[in-house]
């Protein structure tokens, strides 16, 4: 049996009712994505409803892709967010100007070095919270539903990232057991299989959350 418990974060969620499934089901944090491209994008007043909307002990993370300092600044005026979530070619230094915890995401592919100590990805500590490894899509960053090689990840990281994509019900209990994340991170994988992407399938939510909770064990 593990000896901790993988943490669990539901992103792209765009509405109250959505928020208050995954914290029903065992979310730890919920996402909201600040990035006008994204089909998940919220706007401030949508973003502060659902934070607002909240249980204790459930984080609200906001998402960024290389937004200005301003508009990061004017969403945490209006929204209460507990984490920040830097998904472009952000700096540690620009990340950590807003007083608040933040994570940085990488896009892993072959080649990429999640060790090296000269490069972006290893800045992220001591500043940074963790560190969010996700699938590498040219053009996109993230909610691509893509995953990638997890033997990617060096042993030594394993224990402290947080894993993301192509994550679904089906496969993160056996993600969960090969890498031992800090926590998972999962968006359309949790969808409804209607073409329209954003729109969360609580069904899925639960079973999600249960299989992660079921490779724990």
């Amino acid at each position: 049996m593990s000896l901790r418990r993988t943490r669990v974060k539901i992103c792209g969620i765009r509405s109250v009712d959505d928020a208050r499934v995954a914290a029903a089901a065992g979310a730890d944090a919920i996402g909201l994505v600040f990035y006008g491209p994204s089909p998940r994008h919220v706007g401030i007043g949508q973003a502060a409803a659902i934070a607002g909307s909240l249980p204790p002990y459930v984080m609200s993370v906001g998402l960024f892709v290389d937004a200005p300092a301003e508009e990061v600044r004017a969403v945490l005026a209006a929204v209460p967010l507990d984490l920040l979530q830097f998904h472009g070619g952000e700096t540690p230094a620009f990340c950590a100007q807003f007083d608040k915890p933040f994570v940085q995401a990488v896009r892993v592919r072959p080649g990429v070095d999640l060790l090296q100590s000269n490069g972006r990805t290893m800045q992220y500590r001591p500043l940074a919270r963790g560190l969010l490894v996700d699938a590498f899509v040219p053009g996109v960053h993230g909610g691509t539903g893509q995953s990638f090689d997890w033997s990617l990840i060096p042993g030594s990281l394993r224990g402290e990232v947080i894993l993301s994509g192509g994550l679904t019900p089906s496969n993160v209990r056996d993600a969960v057991r090969q890498v031992r994340p800090w926590a998972v991170d999962v968006s359309s994988g949790v969808e409804h299989s209607t073409g329209q992407k954003g729109i969360k399938d609580p069904r899925l939510i639960e079973q999600f959350i249960e299989e992660v909770h079921l490779a724990d064990v």
